[in-house]
């Protein structure tokens, strides 16, 4: 009983579930519909996240309601046995998914590429239709307090992503980073002791080793990559030796930004996909410490600065690869070059 209404959990075998919820409602309004329309762009990453992890893939109860007759016949007339039994809803009757429309899309996906999937079972929630109000009222409840964890934590707690465990081993290992990076959130107080945070961090390092394969160890790659940057930055290394506090290094600096670790690991991936040498790239980084990176440098208005704010959108990233790429005297590719004109021309 929830709210003085009764409801079902179901263990219901995934074949079932293509066949029992059917859309019939992607051409209506949206005032005469109690979902959204589905997004069919989410389908292929979460089929994807089924047949790719078939040992430990995790998917929550769908919501559905039923209108239609539902008979429960429990296996006992006393005791535990009352709430335990069967459910029996006539195949006439119609249902409606008020939440989990698309790992319903998904799954069906996933079935056509592997059937044997239809077998195993995910939990179902069913509630009697009440009338297309209810049914909206519940969609807007199931939805109303919904909220998206942050990034770092997200990354934190992500074992199956290479980048992932890089970022975390460089939090929690490499000298430059060992607690100052904020693990959990994805946005630093004002008076945070932390310079970085961990989605930050991941971002970068994900950019920087974007397509690199012939290396037998990543992690150490990217330690070396962001070793050979604090050598550079003499804020990082004053905040370690207690010298300069972390809130002023932000205030103050862009480099602790996440626009301005993922303009970094951009260019670091640039000369680590052009170098001949192991080693070669280290050389070419040297420019980077004539780099003025106070916020206050008129050079970052309209790159990373709009308004006096720091902006990471895709074309201030791009903007701000841009400039570190002019500072090492390296040419732009054809993204940036076409980023930089429109910049220019605003400029003018």
């Amino acid at each position: 009983m929830q709210a003085g209404r009764e409801f079902y959990v179901s263990m219901c075998p995934l074949r079932l579930i293509p066949k029992i919820f059917l859309f019939d409602e992607e051409e209506l309004a949206p005032e005469v519909r109690a979902q959204r329309i589905l997004n069919k762009g989410r389908i292929p990453a979460l089929a994807a996240y089924i047949i790719d992890n078939p040992d430990d893939y995790v998917f929550s109860a769908l919501t559905a309601s039923v209108d239609g007759d539902m008979r429960f016949a429990g296996i006992s007339d006393e005791g535990p046995g009352m709430r335990i039994g069967q459910l029996h809803i006539p195949m006439a009757a119609r249902f409606l998914i008020n939440d989990g429309q698309h790992r319903r899309a998904a799954i069906e996906s996933a079935l056509n590429e592997n059937p044997e999937l239809g077998d195993e079972t995910i939990a179902v929630v069913f509630f009697q239709d009440a009338g297309l109000a209810r049914s909206q009222q519940m969609f807007a409840d199931l939805n109303r307090h919904a909220v998206r964890p942050a990034r770092s934590i997200g990354v934190l707690y992500d074992h199956r992503d290479e980048h992932a465990k890089v970022a975390r081993l460089l939090a929690l290992k490499s000298p430059i980073f060992r607690g100052f990076v904020e693990m959990e959130s994805s946005t630093l107080s004002a008076r945070s002791s932390k310079l970085f945070t961990l989605s930050a961090l991941y971002y970068a390092t994900r950019s920087l080793l974007h397509g690199v394969e012939d290396v037998k160890d990543h992690a150490e790659l990217a330690d070396a990559f962001w070793s050979t940057i604090d050598e550079l930055i003499p804020e990082w290394q004053l905040v370690r030796q207690r010298k300069m506090s972390a809130a002023d290094v932000r205030r103050q600096y862009l480099h602790s930004h996440g626009i301005a670790l993922h303009a970094l690991g951009r260019l670091g991936n640039t000369l680590l996909c052009e170098s001949v040498e192991p080693e070669s790239w280290r050389p070419r980084l040297k420019p980077l410490s004539q780099v003025d990176w106070a916020r206050v440098n008129p050079d970052w208005e309209g790159r990373a600065i709009v308004g006096g704010r720091v902006s990471k959108n895709h074309s201030n990233v791009v903007l701000a690869v841009n400039y570190l790429r002019q500072k090492l005297g390296l040419e732009l590719g054809p993204e940036g070059t076409h980023v930089e004109a429109i910049y220019l021309r605003g400029e003018r």
